[in-house]
């Protein structure tokens, strides 16, 4: 088991997507797609832009993983292809990309990471299909911008002075006792699932 901490510059319940009773990480953070196991967490902190920087947006347990098609087709995460005229939850729904049946090339549902005209966005298709798998967890929780500051203790852990936050990219080496201590706090907050609005949702309609 591993631990996976990156920062949510963005935190428009679109990655990750935490609505409909399973939180999916399906687009952004190629890496981390690529490399976190089943069994492994997840977590993403606040923005120091926010000042939300020593706080914990989300956890997640990973017990799933598809690759687009799987996930496009799936019956059960029909609920996350995006309806940007419809509720917010669905407006950043994140189910947004297949392969064409002919040419084989991806498509881009309109959505999030669409172009304002509707069309697709280069430069996010090329990242977010740069690994072709998303996470997805029934074991979640999700506070947005409401979460609970970290304590002082995973942000300064041992001799080393290992800080669970990251600042760019993703931290994954982390020592096992550090792990295990974080999970347990995060246990013990009794919090699971959906439990606040995202950040940037804040003043928008």
């Amino acid at each position: 088991m591993r631990l996976h901490s990156y920062v949510v510059a963005r935190d428009y319940g679109f990655a990750p997507n935490p609505f409909f009773g399973v939180c999916t990480l399906a687009t952004c953070k190629p890496v981390i797609r690529r490399v976190a196991a089943i069994g492994d967490w997840v977590i993403g902190t606040g923005s120091k832009t926010n000042g939300r920087e020593k706080h914990l947006v989300y956890a997640m347990r990973v017990t799933g993983v598809m690759t687009f098609d799987e996930y496009w087709a799936e019956p059960h995460f029909q609920c996350k292809k995006p309806n940007l005229r419809g509720s917010k939850k669905q407006a950043f729904g994140d189910n947004i990309y297949c392969r064409d049946t002919d040419t084989g090339r991806w498509r881009q549902a309109n959505s999030h990471h669409s172009i304002n005209d509707e069309s697709p966005n280069p430069k996010n298709v090329k990242t977010d299909t740069g690994t072709n798998r998303i996470l997805f967890s029934d074991d979640f929780v999700y506070f947005g911008g409401a979460g609970p500051e970290i304590p002082i203790k995973f942000r300064n852990w041992g001799s080393d002075h290992k800080n669970v936050c990251a600042v760019f990219g993703h931290k994954n080496q982390f020592p096992p006792k550090m792990v295990e201590a974080l999970i347990a706090w995060i246990r013990s907050l009794n919090a699971s699932g959906y439990c606040g609005e995202p950040l940037d949702w804040r003043g928008t309609p």
